[in-house]
């Protein structure tokens, strides 16, 4: 099987590689190099595979190094004005609804996506995105491929309707798995081999969530509350309860006065029942199925880890920025170590947002796109940039222009 595909970034086309396993799940990545995939443009970066003159280099090193050869890289490129510039954000786990993707299926390659997508993970996500039924859907094993591909889908439709946004992307972030998603957008993964490490991080996230019972809370603040204090009173309440090393904590940094605090199911508790005292103006439990992005996820991480040394990654070909510190990524070691970290930090978003639309005062800004289910990211930007958020715009995925 030969299918052309347009490849997400720059609208440069590719071959889905001939499969030989179509017929078979997989179990490993050397069964899975033998499915179609988005076939990547390798970055010259002569600190891909180590040093040039072959000894080794710390990575805090070699983070700098190519951020050094990155600023050089930038001042040599014609300068592109912010106005005619773009940004993409791709959502996480939380935005999946029952209908998305039925916006998308009249565009190019969205089918086949979808179809290969079936093969790497062994069920219709297609019929589940359509159809649910919606407790499906919601667990984690499913909404987090589903959230991935479903997001790479609406770039084809942004493509498709504006080719200009994608040729002229600067810069791409993605809230927790969809951090994935902008990493293939912009080179870095293949489209394949990045739903492999979504499904293992979705079945080991879900797998840890099943251990403890537990949870995550969404948080809107007073002025004067003190996210880190009330954590430790809700900790200091689960060790009178008996329970041993308790886990409470900022899990997202959504927006001024938004968090969201993820841990044990006795500490959300606490922290509802004594929401005033705590100065919180709204507290709201999240439908997810555990303490993601806090010490709880700890199991997770070595079967992410195992899978992402196995898969193929390369320096991204435009700022991608990593949910745990809200810095850009230098290199594929450094893709591969955060992506590991971040199941066990939190997601700091609004920092992320600061760091990608800081500009000089006058300054216009890029546009922006949320590509994929739900305006989640459009309203942590509205609340933490207003100007910035005037050029937003979001690519639906449930409905489509006839």
């Amino acid at each position: 099987m030969h299918i052309k595909v347009v490849v997400l970034r720059k609208g440069v086309s590719v071959n889905m590689r001939g499969a030989t396993l179509l017929n078979m799940r997989t179990s490993s990545i050397t069964e899975l190099r033998s499915f179609p995939f988005l076939c990547r443009k390798v970055s010259n970066n002569p600190y891909q595979h180590g040093s040039q003159n072959g000894t080794q280099t710390s990575p805090e090193t070699k983070d700098q190094l190519i951020e050094n050869e990155l600023t050089e890289e930038e001042q040599r490129r014609p300068k592109r004005k912010p106005s005619e510039s773009s940004v993409l954000l791709f959502p996480g786990q939380g935005s999946q609804v029952v209908g998305m993707g039925r916006g998308l299926l009249k565009y190019r390659n969205v089918k086949d996506m979808f179809a290969v997508a079936q093969k790497i993970l062994g069920y219709d996500l297609l019929s589940m995105c359509l159809d649910g039924p919606e407790e499906e859907l919601m667990k984690t094993v499913h909404c987090q491929p589903a959230v991935f591909v479903t997001s790479l889908a609406a770039v084809e439709r942004l493509n498709h309707e504006n080719p200009a946004a994608i040729e002229n992307c600067v810069a791409a972030a993605g809230f927790s798995v969809g951090e994935f998603a902008a990493l293939v957008f912009s080179g870095a993964m293949d489209f394949t081999e990045a739903l492999y490490a979504v499904k293992v991080r979705a079945e080991a996230m879900q797998k840890a969530s099943e251990l403890i019972p537990s949870g995550m809370l969404s948080v809107m603040g007073r002025p004067q509350a003190k996210y880190k204090y009330a954590c430790l009173q809700a900790r200091e309440h689960c060790l009178s309860l008996g329970i041993k090393e308790p886990v409470c904590s900022v899990a997202n940094y959504l927006f001024p006065d938004g968090r969201v605090i993820a841990g044990h199911k006795e500490a959300l508790d606490f922290l509802q029942q004594n929401s005033r005292k705590l100065h919180f103006l709204r507290t709201r439990p999240l439908p997810v199925s555990g303490a993601f992005h806090t010490a709880l996820m700890e199991s997770a991480t070595e079967p992410l880890r195992d899978v992402l040394r196995q898969v193929e990654v390369r320096r991204p070909e435009i700022n991608v920025y990593s949910n745990v510190d809200a810095k850009r990524y230098m290199h594929e070691g450094h893709v591969r170590r955060q992506l590991a970290k971040q199941l066990v930090s939190p997601v700091k978003w609004e920092q992320t947002l600061h760091e990608v639309f800081e500009r000089t005062q006058g300054q216009s800004f890029p546009h922006t796109y949320e590509v994929g289910p739900g305006k989640q990211l459009g309203a942590t930007l509205q609340k933490c940039n207003m100007k910035a958020y005037k050029s937003y715009t979001h690519v639906d995925v449930t409905t489509h222009d006839d």
